[in-house]
Order: structure tokens, then C-alpha cells, then sequence
């Protein structure tokens, strides 16, 4: 099996839960290519020392360039704040690494660009992390809209909901500040998650209209007193999309402060012939539409069944660990060549495409007008 010699510049959550993905590559039953942890940096130190456990991983680094000297690293991740992504990423092309990179691929539209740009002109294989998708209840609803199974298309729901927010106390971090977030605010933070689906599908909105709204003005932040929080935490933006030539409504959801809701991603598609609609706050539960002279809702539990095969037996549900696996396959299969017609991670252009709903959203709000984009 081919190896993949891997980099992760930032260290916290998200590097963590990578690393440990690859620690339980055994389970893949198909994979050809094995990735394996080689290098990782992050500003803080203590950070770094989780990392320790890992006995592939033998550069740590506060300096993510010396990370990038280094000429047996192929492939970085990155998990940084908005405001760093651009320079980080094409600093990471420069050094002639390909790239797995976080959502919302740079602060704002025109970043977005830049980045893809880079990417393009470098030659490098990029992609844009987004591993909700992954679970095998949305894979199914992604087959049944491809398919055609569910005739035209009548509505579609697709977003990604939190709670956290909902407390008070909960300490101010780099979400809530436009200046490191960006000003789409949870629309950057969640809205890859909920675009990637219906931008796979070809479904771009023609026209949008954005309800954007805002949560506690300051939180505290850590050391005895308060900070401002200026980002957008809850976001539903109405569109339109063209599906096989008949325009049908599409609905994004992007919330920080949804009561009940810990981290539900969620798709719902409704059509003439049948419907499918997935939540992964019943991760093993599918919900199809079927009608004749009667209609019917039916459900079924989905167990075990990723589209890269592993060795977990089929009665069991998939959950955040697995799916990251499963994202980190598809990218890696897919820079290999091997991906043979599964679903893939999010392209820069699919990522740019997510850039233009939200800065669409934010003049549709701004203004309170339908936006044409």
C-alpha cells in the first residue's frame, strides 16, 4: 500500500482528530494509500505535545515553515483561523505540497479566489475539508437526487445547526470576531458543511434572500472581563436553483444557536415521485419518501455502511471519527486516481462557489433585497 507522508499546521481540535484518524487506518478494508503523520506545528507548544504519542510524528514546530522545509512531507492539512488561511495556504502551495485545506478556504469571497487561483496555477491537488457529507445517510440522499428517483425537484433543505451559543457564559474565542473569522461570521464557520451536497448536484442559486441575526454583543473572555462578539451566528438564506431546467427553492441553515441542537447536520430533498431527508442527530436513521394512490414516510437504519469498506460490522452507526476518516480517504484516493467514482471532498471551486452565497447573503441582508448572483 502507497504511502502518504503527511503535515498538520495547527494542532488543536481538528489537527487532533486527523491524527488520530490515521492511527485507525487499519479499519479501511479498500484504501490503497495510507496516510502517515510526519510533521505538525502550532504556535503553542503545549499543543505540540500531544502529538509526543505519536511515534511517525517527529517534527513539532511553533514555526509552520520549518514544517514546509521539510522535503518528506507531501501533503499538508491546515486548520487555522480565517484571516490565515490565504497566506498559510499558498504558502503551503509555494513549497510545492498538496493540500487538504479548512472551510471557509480564506476570510471572505476574494480571498477564496485567490486561493483557488494559486491553486490552480501551482499545479498541486487542493481540496476544501468538509466531512458531514460523509455519513451514509447523506451519501444516500445524494444518490437518490443524482439518480432521479425522486422526480422534480420540489424543495430543498440542507444546513448545519449548534447550541452552544445559546449560554451566556461561554467564553468569547476567534469565531465571534469578524476581524479573524470574517464578516459572514457562521456562514463561513457552518456553511461549507451545508453547500457541498447541492454544489455537487450542480444546484447554484440564481437568486437569494439571507435572514442573518445576531447573538450576545459580548461574551467573556477568559480572564475576568468581557469581549465583543460582532459575527453573525444564525443564518437562513432562501434561494432559488435551476434543477434539470425547473427552478426549485433551496433553503441554507448555518446556526450557532439553535435550542437542542448539539452539532446536527442535516439534508432534506423532496421531489414528485419521493423524498429523502437525513439528520445526524439519528445517525443511522434514513427517511424516504414513497407514494402510489397512498403516500408513505418510511425508515430505515442504515448500520455500517461508509462508501470506503471497513472492518466495523454492519450493525453499528457511523459517527464524527468515521467520517473523517471516510473525508480523508476520498481526498487521498482521489489524489492517488483511485477515487472511481465515489463521492469527493469539496474542490476550490465548489468552495468559491460557497464564498458567493455568502457574500450574497450579507448585501441580502444588509440591503433587505433578493440578490441575483
Amino acid at each position: 500500500m502507497k504511502i502518504a507522508n503527511v503535515g498538520i499546521i495547527g494542532g488543536g481540535l481538528m489537527g487532533r482528530e486527523i491524527a488520530s484518524a490515521f492511527l485507525r487506518w487499519c479499519a479501511l478494508s479498500e484504501a490503497t494509500v495510507t496516510p502517515q503523520l510526519l510533521a505538525v506545528a502550532d504556535l503553542n507548544p503545549s499543543a505540540l505535545n500531544w502529538f509526543g504519542r505519536i511515534a511517525s510524528c517527529t517534527q513539532r514546530t511553533t514555526e509552520y515553515r520549518e514544517l514546509l522545509k521539510n522535503p518528506e512531507v507531501e501533503v499538508v492539512y491546515v486548520a487555522v483561523p480565517h484571516d490565515q488561511h490565504e497566506s498559510i495556504y499558498t504558502d503551503v502551495l509555494a513549497a510545492g505540497k498538496d493540500l487538504l485545506a479548512e472551510k471557509p478556504f480564506g476570510i471572505d469571497l476574494a480571498s477564496a479566489r485567490r486561493i483557488r487561483d494559486a491553486a490552480k496555477s501551482s499545479g498541486r491537488f487542493v481540496r476544501c475539508s468538509s466531512e458531514m457529507p460523509f455519513f451514509p445517510g447523506a451519501q444516500r440522499a445524494f444518490e437518490a437526487a443524482r439518480d432521479g428517483s425522486i422526480g422534480r425537484v420540489l424543495e430543498v433543505v440542507s444546513g448545519f445547526h449548534h447550541s452552544s451559543d445559546l449560554d451566556p457564559t461561554k467564553p468569547a474565542n476567534w469565531k465571534r470576531v469578524s476581524a479573524k473569522c470574517g464578516e459572514g461570521g457562521v456562514l463561513n464557520d457552518l456553511g461549507m458543511h451545508a453547500c457541498h451536497i447541492p454544489l455537487r448536484l450542480g444546484w447554484r442559486p440564481s437568486r437569494l434572500f439571507a435572514q442573518l441575526q445576531k447573538g450576545y454583543a459580548s461574551r467573556p473572555d477568559g480572564k475576568g472581563g468581557a469581549a465583543v462578539c460582532d459575527t453573525w451566528d444564525n443564518a437562513i438564506v432562501h434561494s432559488w436553483v435551476s434543477v434539470n431546467g425547473q427552478e426549485a427553492p433551496l433553503r441554507f441553515e448555518m446556526k450557532r444557536m439553535s435550542p437542542g441542537a448539539t452539532n446536527s447536520w442535516f439534508i432534506e430533498i423532496l421531489g414528485t415521485e419521493g423524498g429523502v431527508r437525513f439528520s445526524t442527530a439519528n445517525p443511522k436513521t434514513l427517511e424516504v419518501f414513497e407514494r402510489a394512490k397512498e403516500q408513505w414516510w418510511k425508515r430505515t437504519d442504515l448500520g455500517f455502511t461508509t462508501q470506503f469498506k471497513t472492518v466495523t460490522g454492519g450493525i453499528f452507526e457511523v459517527g464524527f471519527p468515521d467520517v473523517i476518516q471516510q473525508m480523508w480517504a476520498a481526498f487521498l484516493e482521489e489524489r492517488a486516481g483511485n477515487l472511481n467514482g465515489r463521492f469527493g471532498c469539496a474542490t476550490p471551486d465548489e468552495a468559491v462557489a460557497s464564498h458567493e452565497i455568502f457574500a450574497a447573503a450579507l448585501v441580502s441582508q444588509r440591503d433587505s433585497a433578493v440578490i441575483t448572483l
